[in-house]
């Protein structure tokens, strides 16, 4: 199946979909940096473990419990009043592992730190001390850095990066950081119906801008994945709820794709 969208696929973003499109995302645009980059610089992909809610979906199990009540070998009469069954259920959050990767441009030579290129992870997008508290931290560090910050955030949830910026109301954004023009951030707007922008990987002076083709990235790991056989795209795209005027450019162009 063809990638259905011209630019980001919002169904990408689905929590068990995610993790693997962000590792193959992230090799992705390794490899095709790595074919761009002079012959002082090379790319390195660092792993990293993140905790995320686990997506939950209801399945029949068998489960065995810490602790059995047995009934004894006797009769008995029941005296107590009846039970009355939960009239409500609910999931409580549960925190699980997830495995996942950042790219960062070094120096052939000696290792050193040119770019950094965050594809944003749910955890770094989760309110609160252990999520975009801590990415934050980590951003302002890369700040006082001598080096550039590409960050490239795909995902509608969460809380987006801190930017002094009066930004239009899309589903993503990507930011560059120039280690010898901050506080001035390039932004990007990222969009479904327009393809993502080219946008430049900074490198040491006087070495020119690499060019990023992320589209190209996200149709080529939309082929190799064959997420079109994973994605039901007659139901609504993962949280946060679209608004009426989404859903309806949704559903007019998922049928004019033959997709409903």
């Amino acid at each position: 199946m063809d990638f259905p969208f011209a630019g980001m696929n919002p169904y990408l973003e689905a929590p068990k979909l995610w993790p693997d499109v962000h590792h193959r995302l992230i090799t992705a645009i390794s490899d095709q940096l790595e074919a761009r980059l002079g012959p002082h610089y090379t790319t390195a992909i660092t792993p990293y473990v993140s905790l995320e809610c686990a997506d939950f979906t209801p399945v029949r199990v068998a489960v065995v419990p810490d602790v059995a009540i047995f009934e004894a070998a006797q009769e008995y009469v029941a005296t107590q009043a009846p039970i009355a069954p939960a009239p409500l259920t609910g999931v409580a959050p549960l925190l699980v592992p997830m495995r996942y990767a950042r790219l960062e441009i070094v120096t052939l030579d000696d290792g050193a730190l040119v770019t950094a290129i965050e594809v944003l992870s749910p955890a770094n997008k989760r309110p609160g001390p252990d999520g975009a508290d801590a990415y934050e931290k980590k951003r302002q560090a890369l700040f006082h850095a001598p080096a550039h910050l590409l960050e490239i955030d795909l995902l509608r949830a969460g809380r987006r990066p801190l930017v002094q910026a009066d930004l239009p109301p899309t589903p993503g954004f990507i930011y560059l950081s120039r280690a010898a023009h901050r506080p001035r951030i390039e932004i990007w707007p990222v969009t479904w119906h327009e393809p993502l922008s080219i946008v430049p990987v900074p490198l040491r002076h006087p070495d020119p801008d690499v060019p990023l083709d992320l589209n190209a990235c996200l149709r080529q790991i939309y082929a190799s994945a064959r997420y079109g056989r994973r994605i039901d795209y007659g139901a609504s795209p993962p949280p946060p709820d679209l608004t009426p005027a989404e859903t309806a450019w949704l559903d007019e162009h998922l049928r004019a794709k033959g997709l409903r």
